[in-house]
């Protein structure tokens, strides 16, 4: 089991959260945060990067399958008594990233994007932010800084990755400790409408990108346009090898605004959420190939975000109602229930974002109660380390 696996099982184990990880997901060696320091302040015209860092609680906190713990006070002012909150006080969180658990003390340290602000930040329980960088942004409408992800490599380069909107293009950015952020990926079209977009990786080591339409539906279904696609690119921002067209980024088209992308444990299975106008819904991803019917769709639009996929669940973020929902999978990504809310009462905290996997039934998310609509408490915006119970999920049909 690699090394930050067995770190999360120490510290989820000595804390009152009370749930052991079954299956692992395989993640990089994640070195400490002490490398990294505060960067300059980013121009429109450098370029695309993602993701921050958080710290792990110690006693209480929630327990198995979403009970409410036993005896948790609330918050007073930025002070947030629950074990499972990383980080307080923030604005909505736009990506989060497990950096490092110390294994000798349980804290976890993550780094977690500000969409409006612009501010990558490495945070860390009751301890101050600390701002890695910010970048100048354009967050009118759905843009600003709204992704963010780790290098597949980041233990040997600490690269992270984050996605962007400036004043003339949408990007993505690269940020190396103790040096400037530069651009990997830039001309991604943007609107007035259409400019959020999300990363993750496969298991072959290769970014993916997801973009929004620029407002414009016709650029999603254009193949000459980096609008409305998922982009499947290496770390200089190049078409990634295996692509199903030599020299083209694009492995997926027709997009409107994609809130989270996500991949299976396995590496089979590839998943984007996305906000059309008339439901949210996701999308199970076969390269190359028309996007076909969504695999779930929500009328009700409950604002899709982050996505995990389990070994038996698909874990979805919602930013428009409180919580998570889950809906039961089978080993081949076939849904066999509806969609469970978890999370959703006066234990959870309130409407979620970003959502990565940490292992198979843990995941690190970020808050955005201080959005439009939210009802915030005073240690809103958060990021929160969540367990869900192996057996938890969808109702059955």
């Amino acid at each position: 089991m690699p090394r930050p696996q067995r770190l999360l099982r120490a510290v989820l184990a000595s804390t009152a959260i009370g749930l052991l990880a079954a299956g692992c997901a395989d993640f990089p060696e994640q070195p400490s945060a002490a490398g990294w320091s505060a960067q300059p302040q980013l121009t429109p015209q450098a370029g695309p990067t993602p993701e921050m860092p958080g710290g792990l609680p110690q006693g209480g906190g929630q327990q198995q399958g979403g009970q409410p713990p036993t005896s948790v006070p609330p918050p007073e002012g930025c002070k947030d008594f629950n074990p499972a909150v990383v980080a307080t006080c923030l604005n909505p969180v736009s990506g989060v990233a497990l950096m490092d658990v110390n294994q000798s003390t349980g804290v976890v340290t993550a780094l977690a994007t500000e969409r409006s602000t612009g501010k990558l930040l490495k945070v860390s329980k009751d301890v101050d932010p600390v701002e890695v960088a910010t970048f100048a942004v354009d967050a009118t409408g759905d843009g600003g800084l709204t992704g963010l992800t780790l290098s597949p490599t980041y233990g040997e380069d600490q690269l992270v990755y984050v996605y962007l909107t400036t004043d003339t293009d949408n990007r993505v950015m690269r940020l190396a400790p103790g040096d400037t952020p530069k651009p990997v990926l830039t001309g991604i079209p943007k609107g007035a409408t259409g400019n959020r977009g999300v990363l993750g990786y496969d298991h072959e080591g290769a970014l993916l990108v997801a973009t929004g339409d620029a407002g414009n539906p016709a650029l999603a279904a254009d193949p000459a346009s980096l609008a409305g696609k998922l982009l499947r690119i290496d770390a200089a921002g190049q078409p990634a090898t295996g692509n199903p067209t030599t020299g083209s980024a694009v492995v997926a088209s027709g997009f409107r605004s994609p809130g989270g992308v996500c991949v299976s444990a396995d590496g089979t299975k590839t998943w984007v959420t996305d906000s059309t106008a008339s439901a949210d819904v996701l999308y199970k991803i076969a390269f190359g190939k028309p996007l076909g019917a969504p695999a779930w769709s929500w009328p009700d639009k409950p604002g899709v975000g982050g996505c995990a996929s389990l070994s038996n669940m698909m874990w979805v973020a919602t930013s428009n109602a409180p919580g998570t929902q889950m809906i039961s999978m089978n080993a081949e990504g076939s849904f066999t229930g509806k969609p469970e809310p978890f999370l959703d009462k006066e234990n959870g905290f309130g409407r979620i974002g970003p959502l990565v996997a940490l292992d198979d039934n843990t995941a690190l998310v970020g808050t955005v109660n201080k959005a439009p609509g939210g009802a915030p408490v005073s240690s809103d915006d958060r990021v929160v380390i969540v367990v869900r119970d192996s057996s938890s999920g969808g109702s059955k049909d």
